[in-house]
């Protein structure tokens, strides 16, 4: 992930400052940590300083110097407008649909956005690796009005179907979600670091809309587990500005 002597940024930072683009002031974002959160709070910084971080430990409104360790984190509630119980940000702000954007990441991510954060491999019991598992991330991507998903892309990241489904995202195609009564529009964005892919409005399947400068779209497809389907009108995202790399960096050498 270094940055190369065309480029004065490495496809991480890239990655990062597109999340944090595609988030606006005055939003409320329920935050994942690790990547989701480098983005939300470099939006915080930079363009949309009125957003609005609830991580999952119960704190509104928090505004970290530096990026928190994980949602336990006491900056966070230091630095909030409010800390509240962990059954009032689901019961209260999350179920009923007060949150703009659910921002997450993943270990695996199908064609349909089904998120994967559980076990690798197709034994439950005996798995390749076992990951983390699911928090309130199945919560999350149910009830937001919409899932954004932050994630390094490549075939053991993005496969055709994910060996377990932790968040649900369009399951098998359009209208699975309806069946199953879930309100949130689930998925509407991911971001990794070669592009940007958005749900086809027809099948719900993910197509690759935008690139990074520098990437192609044979790096992208062969870096996709599955017939990666390629919008008619692909975009180049734009580089970062010096001010983005700038609080970006600020941001991670923070302690």
């Amino acid at each position: 992930m270094t940055a190369t002597a065309e480029r004065a940024y490495t496809s991480d930072e890239m990655m990062s400052v597109a999340a944090a683009r595609a988030l606006s002031g005055g939003q409320r974002v329920f935050v994942g940590i690790g990547l989701p959160s480098t983005a939300a709070n470099l939006a915080r910084r930079t363009h949309a300083g009125d957003l609005v971080l609830v991580y999952e430990s119960g704190t509104l409104g928090s505004k970290p110097t530096r990026l928190p360790a994980s949602i336990g984190d006491g900056i966070l509630a230091d630095t909030a407008d409010a800390v509240i119980s962990v059954p009032e940000v689901f019961n209260y702000w999350l179920q009923p649909g007060r949150i703009d954007i659910g921002f997450l990441g993943a270990a695996q991510l199908d064609r349909f956005g089904n998120i994967n954060t559980t076990v690798i491999g197709p034994d439950y019991a005996s798995p390749k690796v076992r990951l983390p598992g699911a928090g309130g991330a199945p919560e999350i991507a149910a009830n937001c009005r919409e899932v954004y998903v932050v994630v390094r892309q490549s075939r053991r990241s993005f496969v055709e179907q994910v060996d377990f489904i932790t968040s649900f995202g369009h399951g098998r195609g359009k209208g699975d979600r309806e069946k199953l009564g879930l309100p949130g529009a689930g998925p509407t964005l991911v971001i990794t670091d070669l592009g940007v892919l958005r749900p086809d409005p027809e099948t719900a399947e993910l197509v690759l809309t935008q690139i990074h400068e520098g990437v192609t779209v044979e790096q992208v497809r062969a870096a996709t587990g599955w017939d990666l389907t390629v919008a008619p009108e692909l975009t180049t995202t734009p580089p970062p500005t010096e001010a983005e790399l700038t609080a970006l960096r600020e941001l991670k050498a923070a302690r």
